[in-house]
């Protein structure tokens, strides 16, 4: 059926703008044409005099960890804004439009990073690549320069409830139902397939997607979504508390010795040497920190703390040279293990042993000598912002606990559970409508836990076939959700500490081969971008099969319980599912 659509639609369009030409259909006033009527989408009002059309040609997209690039590129390059009844308040939209001849049948909606909603110009060019228009919007936040941070308190004790339901879900729709409805209209096509493409909070924007709108897109790649935000965003502070706890702050380069000799130390066992930790379910299974006790490291003075590459600790730092001391191996140990509370009950998961210990980045003091930690980053802002709701850049760790981290998620889970959480794993409407995602994790992600894509995952074999066994529930899901885990990888990009890492480039050609040609992904190509390596093109298994190589060199995707259980743990501190 899908094969007759898209020959149907690709007729109509050839009849329709087979004899337009780029100049022919970027100007404002054919754009203004082509607009969606006002009420399309109930309460929104569109801006025809804010239409703005310029035409690109010869475009370059350049190559990103997401996206391969392309040269030769000609596109209308569109924005215009919308209101809605009843609320003082300006959406910006903006949609890059292939030329006719460029136009490939496809539409893409693209999500953000951090607490932005749009990733800019990049994100656009991704759908270019495809033959797709491609829409992104600024959520009502200002512009495409301000994210949600600026626009969350009204004031010290009060919500900006509109911006966070706009942020939660509701603005990615609307642009999605009205770049869909331009695309329909600048094209006079009345058939097309339906794109999302988004990692880390454009990860979980997809999932908004997903889950509430069913039948909004055929298919959709989804990266390390920042999903549980209860959870995700306050366990960001939990390896400065395990630090405070222990009453030990080390240097990053103690913390970054212990992670190269993890890195090492699990390297061959998936069956090869290559630098890279394809099995981190195994190392934390059978590696412990403590083996790293008495190693030398050594790190030149830095201008900043924290690691490299990571999101800093603070003011500059002096040379330091040392061995690894049983502290430091212990706080490693309590970092890995995850967020237990006073009971000895479960709170949440931690980053894979392989992963970069960045959050646990400490300041230097020049007046005492002493590292210290301190909050930062997005955790400070999801406390003071969204849970205390005030407007402050100092969060004290003083007297904060792993009990009082649990008391913050649970505090989370209740205030955004419609929201932010965007964990619901009813996926009967996106399945019944013949949807196809491929959701993919870099194993050592140090910003989201690749567990947690394993979570929800499972949480979804689970309620949508609950009759069936473990192993059948996920052949079952494999049909049309699969999960790949990407042995190396960091957040949405390869690691630097593990170069000869595969990472899945084409996720989004995975998704419209499959989509459009019935061509299943069982293995997900990945690309060595940054190693030193022979086997340049790899293949990834889908979750729950783990790679293993043989003496030979040929790589098995093998189904190890154990293993699939190391990903699954038991939240026995939450008094509510986990999903």
């Amino acid at each position: 059926m899908r094969l007759a659509r898209s020959v149907l639609a690709s007729a109509a369009l050839l009849s329709s703008t087979s004899a337009l030409s780029l100049a022919d259909v970027c100007t404002v006033s054919y754009v203004q044409s082509v607009l969606p009527a006002d009420n399309f989408v109930e309460g929104i009002t569109l801006s025809p005099d804010s239409v703005t059309a310029n035409a690109v040609t010869n475009y370059t997209v350049a190559s990103s960890s997401l996206c391969p690039g392309k040269s030769g590129l000609d596109f209308c390059n569109v924005t215009f804004s919308y209101t809605h009844t009843g609320l003082d308040d300006t959406t910006n939209l903006w949609y890059w439009l292939p030329s006719p001849e460029q136009f490939a049948n496809r539409y893409l909606s693209i999500g953000g990073g951090g607490l932005s909603i749009t990733p800019g110009q990049q994100g656009l060019g991704n759908g270019l690549v495809y033959g797709a228009v491609a829409g992104t919007t600024d959520g009502g936040f200002g512009g495409f320069n301000s994210d949600l941070t600026s626009v969350l308190l009204l004031a010290n004790g009060t919500l900006n409830y509109n911006a966070l339901f706009a942020f939660g879900y509701k603005a990615i729709h609307e642009m999605s139902v009205l770049g869909k409805e331009l695309t329909r209209q600048y094209y006079n096509s009345s058939d097309f397939y339906s794109y999302y493409q988004g990692c880390s909070e454009g990860g979980r924007e997809g999932w908004s997607q997903i889950q509430r709108y069913g039948t909004q897109f055929d298919g959709a790649a989804v990266g390390a979504p920042a999903f549980r935000q209860a959870f995700q965003q306050v366990f960001h502070l939990f390896e400065n508390v395990v630090e405070t706890t222990h009453n030990y702050y080390p240097s990053s380069c103690e913390l970054q010795r212990i992670n190269n000799d993890t890195i090492a130390a699990c390297d061959g066992l998936d069956g090869r040497v290559d630098g890279v930790v394809s099995r981190t379910d195994l190392c934390k299974l059978q590696h412990n920190a403590t083996s790293s006790i008495g190693n030398p490291f050594s790190c030149k003075a830095s201008s900043g703390g924290g690691f490299p590459g990571g999101p800093g600790g603070g003011g500059a730092s002096p040379a330091i040279n040392g061995t690894v001391s049983a502290e430091a191996a212990s706080v490693a140990n309590d970092i890995i293990k995850g967020l237990f509370d006073s009971k000895g009950r479960q709170v949440y998961i931690s980053f894979q042993p392989s992963a970069p210990f960045s959050d646990a980045a400490t300041s230097y003091n020049t007046s005492s000598g002493q590292y210290y930690a301190k909050a930062s980053g997005i955790a400070l802002q999801y406390i003071n912002l969204f849970l205390k709701e005030v407007d402050s850049n100092s969060l004290s760790l003083d007297g904060v606990t792993y009990d009082t981290l649990r008391t913050w998620i649970l505090e989370g889970m209740q205030k955004f559970a419609d929201t932010l959480q965007t964990t619901w794993p009813d996926l009967e409407d996106f399945h019944d409508n013949g949807g196809k995602v491929i959701h993919f994790h870099g194993e050592s992600d140090d910003s989201v836990p690749a567990a947690s894509s394993v979570i929800y995952h499972d949480s979804v074999r689970k309620i949508m076939y609950p009759d069936q066994d473990q192993k059948d529930g996920y052949d079952s899901l494999n049909e049309w959700y699969k999960l790949f885990l990407v042995p190396g990888a960091g957040h949405c990009a390869p690691s630097t500490t593990q170069p000869n890492g595969p990472f899945p480039q084409a996720v989004l050609q995975s998704v419209i081969d499959w989509v459009e040609n019935g061509i299943e992904p069982t293995m997900l190509n990945a690309t060595v971008l940054n190693g030193n390596t022979t086997d340049v093109e790899q293949k990834l298994c889908g979750f729950p099969l783990r790679p293993y190589w043989d003496d030979d060199g040929t790589m098995e995707c093998v189904y190890e319980q154990e293993s699939i259980d190391s990903w699954l743990p038991t939240f026995d501190s939450i008094p509510l599912p986990v999903y």
